[in-house]
């Protein structure tokens, strides 16, 4: 049975099996995303690119958030 501490006092006496906390971070990181691609110009990679550096963050993540958005609008609207 896995010990459990009510306060960081308690973590001295508790063990921590480092791979199954690897395994386990793994695992939920997988569940949040999928992979998945597409065919987009090199004019639109630029121009994501570009606004991307605008605001700070990577292309990828732009794309994902425009993504989200659309989804969102066609949610409310469908």
């Amino acid at each position: 049975m896995p010990n459990y501490v009510k306060n960081e006092s308690g973590y001295d006496k508790t063990s921590f099996d480092a791979e199954k906390i690897k395994t386990a971070y793994k695992k939920i990181k997988a569940a949040k995303k999928h992979p998945t691609s597409i065919n987009l110009s090199e004019e639109t990679v630029a121009d994501l690119k570009g606004l991307a550096a605008k605001k700070g963050i990577p292309y990828q993540s732009l794309m994902r958030m425009l993504v989200l958005e659309g989804i969102k609008k066609l949610k409310k609207t469908g």
